[in-house]
């Protein structure tokens, strides 16, 4: 029941309890946890309720593809941390940012991003949206007047991951969404890294947001998933008939792996945040590190900006190694406790090289622009004692430079 302001108690609870009663929906059983309505269609009483559900004219559910209870709850309970009007589950996160651009732009469009972008999200915007005759500028992210600069009369959507993968760099969220809302452009953030537990991009003036929930949210590696965070007006003028039409729906089983993925979010998080601070530090003041990039270090370039729109560091830490590839590779190959893999934000901890995995299709002369090492590894903390971690690396390094 909403209160006298329209508003439902939902909205009234904090972060901690919305993440485990928010968007709930029993059936007549009573269950404790969320149900799973592991199905594909719905019947209806009558054919007359058929045809008012397919005209929008009577609530209900028609087919998964469009809706489902169980992906319902976990819309819902995203919209609510978030801070958004709506929700709506996708496949995996590249399906988010892909749905979020593909749903509103058109030929002879144009789209400004910032040139640091996970490597799919960057063939998406580089690539792809070109062959169907979208334009696009890529930009130092870090740089407002190059925001400004990029800007033409059919400029459409902005896009911009903060921080970036995998160097982590800071786009002024605030500042782009001013110059965005001057040139009538929609500003979609990808907030993967920050999670929403660090970063609010629609409190700072972002349009839309997007998410991998296969990262922190689900943070087991169990499934994929992807969230997009928008208004009411833009799911309804937008996103709802390309969802329906296309197919990049989240299945009701994956939507109850990350309803329970909600639930602890705010521990992970806190948790491994705190650790990787931590290591940052320690890694810091090694001999064979040639430097380490982290949001809330005093050294990081944009320090004063990250302390200003961030919660704290987030949970990854990028640093690299003074040598050259082979050097990375011993350091990796030698951990015991730290596993090689691409993922990111596992209760695992979890270490990439970008130069071989994520970035490789980039030449040499775009991930140098980029930022992007042959000596840079990246590494996602996890839920694991800070003391094995610190003692995993020690021993790592010990190994690689003997």
């Amino acid at each position: 029941m909403a209160d006298d302001r329209g508003n439902s108690p939902e909205e009234s609870w904090a972060q901690a309890t919305a993440l485990v009663h928010g968007g709930t929906l029993r059936s007549p059983y009573g269950e404790t946890s969320e149900a799973l309505y592991l199905n594909s269609g719905f019947v209806y009483e009558t054919a007359r309720d058929a045809e008012l559900r397919f005209k929008g004219e009577q609530d209900g559910y028609i087919y998964t593809r469009y809706s489902n209870p169980t992906l319902s709850m976990f819309e819902r309970r995203v919209a609510l941390l978030e801070g958004a009007e709506e929700a709506r589950g996708t496949a995996c996160g590249m399906a988010a940012v892909t749905a979020a651009l593909f749903c509103y732009l058109k030929t002879g469009d144009h789209v400004v991003a910032s040139q640091v972008l996970f490597g799919s999200c960057r063939y998406v915007i580089e690539e792809l949206l070109p062959r169907f005759g979208v334009s696009c500028t890529l930009v130092d992210g870090r740089d407002l007047n190059a925001w400004r600069g990029a800007v033409r009369p059919n400029t459409r959507v902005f896009f911009c991951e903060t921080p970036a993968n995998p160097t982590l760099e800071l786009v002024d969220l605030a500042g782009v969404a001013a110059i965005a809302k001057d040139c009538g452009a929609l500003f979609i953030v990808d907030n993967v890294f920050a999670t929403p537990m660090l970063q609010k991009p629609l409190a700072l003036g972002a349009d839309i947001v997007v998410y991998s929930a296969t990262k922190h949210i689900d943070g087991q590696g169990r499934c994929l998933g992807g969230v997009i965070l928008c208004s009411t007006e833009f799911l309804k003028d937008y996103l709802k008939v390309y969802m329906r039409q296309t197919g990049p729906c989240m299945s009701p089983f994956n939507a109850w792996v990350l309803l329970k993925g909600l639930e602890t979010l705010p521990l992970r998080v806190e948790r491994m945040t705190s650790t990787a601070a931590t290591l940052a530090d320690l890694l810091a003041e090694r001999s064979g590190i040639e430097s380490v990039l982290y949001p809330w270090r005093s050294d990081f370039p944009q320090y004063e900006l990250a302390r200003r729109q961030m919660k704290a560091g987030s949970t990854l830490v990028t640093f690299s190694v003074k040598g050259d590839k082979e050097t990375a590779f011993r350091v990796m190959d030698a951990l015991k406790i730290i596993k090689i893999s691409n993922n990111l934000g596992d209760a695992k901890s979890l270490i990439a090289h970008p130069a071989t995995t994520t970035h490789q299709r980039f030449t040499p002369e775009v991930r140098a622009a980029m930022g992007i090492g042959d000596n840079m590894l990246r590494l996602s903390v996890g839920l694991e004692d800070p003391a094995d971690l610190i003692g995993d690396l020690d021993q790592a390094f010990r190994s690689a430079f003997a």
